[in-house]
């Protein structure tokens, strides 16, 4: 399956927002973490997050379909930090997520380090990015009695 990452712009603002709930709100269900999770968010926070200066959302396209989005931002000129990344339910499993983060990690090769942050119970999500690299910071956030964020980096060579 090709993958390829596209910009997002403002006309897709409506598109990334559905599939955003679609892919979260599985775990919104499981996890109950109404506060951060971003099925829960609304359809400005996509547009704030597709047009920071800092960053921006890229379509994930799989197939010549948009399957998922993911969003970097850097505080500074060589640190990124992945938030949200998402890919469709039906879509999943399928190596597209692994070869998403590739794909944008290729394209800022100024990057000194990459971080994200994940639900600790979900261990698919965290076999996959241990296995691309990135490793536990120890920090961790308790976002309520059912769910546990836990924070990444990778350092780039």
């Amino acid at each position: 399956m090709k993958v390829i990452l596209e910009k997002a712009t403002a006309n897709n603002a409506k598109e990334i927002f559905d599939i955003q709930i679609e892919a979260f709100m599985p775990l919104l269900d499981k996890y109950k973490d109404y506060e951060t999770n971003p099925a829960n968010e609304n359809i400005e926070k996509v547009v704030s997050r597709i047009n920071r200066p800092d960053g921006g959302f890229y379509k994930i396209v799989a197939d010549n379909k948009i399957v998922g989005a993911i969003c970097i931002f850097t505080n500074e000129e060589t640190k990124f930090w992945i938030s949200p990344m998402f890919i469709l339910p039906t879509y999943q499993g399928k190596g597209i997520a692994q070869k998403a983060i590739q794909l944008i990690e290729g394209m800022f090769p100024q990057a000194t380090s990459w971080e994200l942050a994940t639900l600790l119970e979900e261990e698919r999500n965290c076999y996959l990015y241990e296995k691309i690299g990135y490793k536990k910071t120890g920090i961790t956030k308790k976002l309520n009695d059912n769910a546990t964020l836990i924070f990444y980096k990778k350092i780039c060579n």
